[in-house]
Parts: C-alpha cells; sequence; structure tokens
C-alpha cells in the first residue's frame, strides 16, 4: 500500500493537539484530513472525511474518546489509537484487545510504529469488522477496571474541617474558571479547586451526564427536559436548578435519553 494515510486528530487541548500534528506533518506518508477540539466534532469529522485512522484524545469534555466509538456505526469505524495520559488501565485494556494507544507527550518512534500497525492492518479484507469488535471489547474493559476507581464522596475543605459529601447527593457540577461549584438535592453549595474534565474521569458515567463544557449533572437529579429553539435543551433539576445544554451536547443527550 503506497497511498498515504489519511488521520483525523482529535484533541480538545490547542498545544497538544499543534505537538501531534507537528510530528505527522514529518512523515510523508501521512495526511491529516482534519482535527477535531472535541468528541462531538470528531464524529462528525469522521463520518464526513472517513479517515484510515483516528487519534482521539481519551479524556475530551462533552463527549470522551471511548463515547466517539459508541457513536460511530461499524461502517463508520475507522482504525483508532487513543492518545492518553493515563496509563494505568488503559496499557491493560487496549494491549488485550489489540487496540493501539499513545501515551502523553507522544514519542515519534512510538507514533512511528502506530502508523506501520495501521498499514498493515489496512491491508486486510476484513479489517474493520475486526477492528469494530476490538475497539468495542476494548471500551468495554477498560469502562469495567476503572469501575473500581469511581468516587463515592468528594472531599470538601471548609475551614478546618473537611466535609465528605456523597457522590449520589450531587445535583450538578458547575465549572467556574479554576473552580468547581457543586450542587446537592438540598440546593446546599460546595467549591472546590478541581478540573471538571478530571472529576468526570472519576465519576460513573452512565450517572452522570455532560451538558455542556462547563457543567455535569446527575441523571437521577433530572426533573424535565425542554427543547429550545436551535435543537438544543433547558435541563430542570429536582433542587429546581436549570441549565442549559451546548448545540454538540444536545445531539448526545438526545441518543442517550431521549430515545426509547
Amino acid at each position: 500500500m503506497n497511498a498515504k494515510l489519511r488521520i483525523v486528530i482529535a484533541e480538545d487541548e490547542r498545544p497538544a493537539r499543534l505537538f501531534l500534528k507537528a510530528i505527522l506533518q514529518d512523515f510523508d506518508d501521512v495526511e491529516i484530513v482534519g482535527e477535531a477540539e472535541n468528541g462531538a466534532e470528531a464524529v462528525e469529522l469522521i463520518k464526513e472525511t472517513k479517515p484510515d485512522l483516528a487519534l482521539l484524545d481519551l479524556q475530551m469534555p462533552e463527549v470522551s474518546g471511548l463515547e466517539v466509538v459508541k457513536l460511530l456505526k461499524k461502517s463508520q469505524m475507522p482504525l483508532v489509537a487513543f492518545v492518553t495520559a493515563y496509563d494505568e488501565f488503559a496499557v491493560q485494556a487496549f494491549e488485550v484487545n489489540a487496540v493501539d494507544y499513545l501515551l502523553k507527550p507522544v514519542e515519534k518512534a512510538r507514533l512511528r510504529e502506530t502508523l506501520n500497525r495501521v498499514r498493515g492492518r489496512l491491508e486486510q479484507t476484513d479489517f474493520r469488522e475486526k477492528e469494530s469488535a476490538n475497539l468495542k471489547a476494548a471500551v468495554a474493559s477498560f469502562e469495567e477496571n476503572l469501575h473500581t476507581n469511581f468516587l463515592e464522596r468528594i472531599p470538601v475543605r471548609r475551614r478546618d474541617e473537611i466535609l465528605l459529601i456523597p457522590v449520589s447527593d450531587i445535583a450538578s457540577i458547575v465549572a467556574d474558571g479554576e473552580l468547581l461549584h457543586l450542587t446537592n438535592l438540598q440546593n446546599k453549595k460546595y467549591t472546590i479547586n478541581f478540573r471538571l474534565r478530571d472529576l468526570e474521569a472519576r465519576l460513573e458515567p452512565n450517572k452522570f451526564v455532560r451538558l455542556s463544557r462547563g457543567a455535569l449533572v446527575n441523571l437521577e437529579m433530572i426533573a424535565r427536559i425542554n427543547s429550545m429553539p436551535g435543537g438544543t435543551y433547558d435541563v430542570l433539576l429536582k433542587n429546581g436548578q436549570k441549565l442549559s445544554s451546548s448545540r454538540s451536547q444536545s445531539r448526545i443527550l438526545r441518543e442517550r435519553l431521549l430515545k426509547i
């Protein structure tokens, strides 16, 4: 196979995306057909460009690399290499299931190995069916391993004491710069200094959903969802809070919550 490898990059942090792009541009047998800043963009870009390979950051806001795989049909699935700063479970899951992974910061020689592996798989006539099955198995294994690390309580410091807030009591988590505001069912508010994407990675994914780049809600706390102009939603929580979904995340809400 002498044709160039057609690649999509999905990475929400611009410096990391530019770094990965710069390495790829050093290879003569590569063509970057698109870049995505989040998982929702990645899904649409993959459908549109039909790349040979998608380099997906595992932890992206709103739609993670894992969710990108879940949202693609088998006929749309390219070969996938996950890019991650978290190696503990990713390495185990992806090695066992023959799905490649790249640890940040990505090394040029390691990326070359990935590209060579991709070329070998593209030469197999049934690669798409095999890779789709491998990816689904890898995602399931990864999420199963993560289950033991899900947070049950979040420590919140108040003056000289530390409160342990049960995750099940939290209705919403809203980012405000470097701070996260947690609101419970009784509408009590707590503030911690933490990144939303890092906290989201520690929460059980089938219990929380992204509404936007800066907001997570507990599915059990949703009282009502109202459709808004432009295809977005207003989400009313049981504590009276009202939060709006972003345009890109609204599609995920429809697929995950609003279809039988």
